[in-house]
């Protein structure tokens, strides 16, 4: 059975993930020709994330995420990791340097993994 809490986070996450990926795909397609429109329509996205995260907490009854050290690193390596991963994609797929890309990506993609022992720790 699902929680209402989870089942508030999957609709306005999802929602919020649509909302983003479109605004990039409007900012990023030269031949749509809506930069602008985009860019308001991913940052619409970003913020339906933000109230999402705070009402998930909310209703989990969580306390607010209180920002040290740590979180901001490991929201740094994520940003990193995301960002290799996804510049690896474009190299391969649409610059034709496909293993420079790999490398890029794959790069990218133990960058990511990290995220797992800087989260949870090793036990």
């Amino acid at each position: 059975m699902m929680k209402k809490s989870n089942f508030v986070a999957l609709i306005l996450g999802t929602m919020g993930v649509v909302f983003f990926a479109l605004g990039m795909c409007m900012a990023m397609l030269p031949e749509w020709g809506m930069f602008n429109q985009g860019i308001v329509c991913g940052v619409i996205g970003l913020i339906i994330l933000l109230v999402t995260l705070i009402i998930w907490r909310k209703m989990e009854g969580k306390a607010p995420i209180k920002l040290n050290a740590k979180i901001i690193g490991t929201v740094m390596v994520g940003v990193l990791g995301a960002l290799l991963l996804g510049v690896g994609m474009c190299l391969s797929m649409a610059f034709g340097k496909m293993i420079l890309g790999i490398v890029i990506g794959l790069v990218g993609i133990v960058v990511l993994l990290m995220l797992i022992p800087l989260t949870k720790g090793v036990h």
